[in-house]
């Protein structure tokens, strides 16, 4: 899908592993049984004839809808992992995501003041670990997540010292 308008011109993108898709699915699978049995309770409640309000039609078309929706968003996982990368410049990192709603973040070495690596059980299973950018505003913190475990702690060191190098004046 091209970015021309967002992206940096010859900005060689590095993906995060598909793996990611992996972790994403699961989230999307909590999230969403739990939120259906919530929605779906109603329905229930009505079926059982403890409820005599909201109306059938209404008890039935809330999950309906929610489930919907879920599915939707369970075909765009792939595509949305598919989407995020990073690239490494001399004076700066450059972070993407997004289908619809593309963003492309660029975080300076120099306002970096502290990367962080986090591991959920999920990805710890699968390798993979979420790297996490603090900047002196809050609103250039940035994460990148689904990376291989090896190429987070390398990246990690690596935007730490060019981080620190920058903040010297070096």
């Amino acid at each position: 899908m091209p970015t021309e308008a967002i992206d940096p011109p010859g900005i060689a993108w590095l993906r995060v592993s598909p793996k990611y898709v992996t972790v994403r699915l699961v989230e999307w699978a909590i999230g969403n049984l739990i939120a259906l049995a919530v929605l779906s309770l109603p329905l229930a409640f009505t079926l059982m004839g403890w409820w005599t309000w909201p109306p059938l039609w209404l008890a039935v078309t809330v999950p309906a809808v929610m489930l919907v929706l879920a599915l939707w968003r369970l075909a765009l996982i792939p595509r949305q992992v598919r989407a995020i990368g990073y690239a490494e410049r001399d004076d700066d990192l450059l972070i993407r995501g997004g289908i619809f709603f593309q963003r492309t973040l660029v975080v300076p070495y120099g306002r970096m003041q502290y990367v962080d690596i986090g591991v959920g059980p999920v990805e710890r299973s699968l390798g993979l670990c979420t790297l996490k950018l603090h900047t002196a505003s809050a609103g250039t913190n940035a994460e990148i997540p689904g990376l291989p475990a090896d190429e987070g702690a390398r990246l990690r060191e690596q935007l730490s010292a060019r981080g620190a190098a920058r903040l010297a004046g070096l």
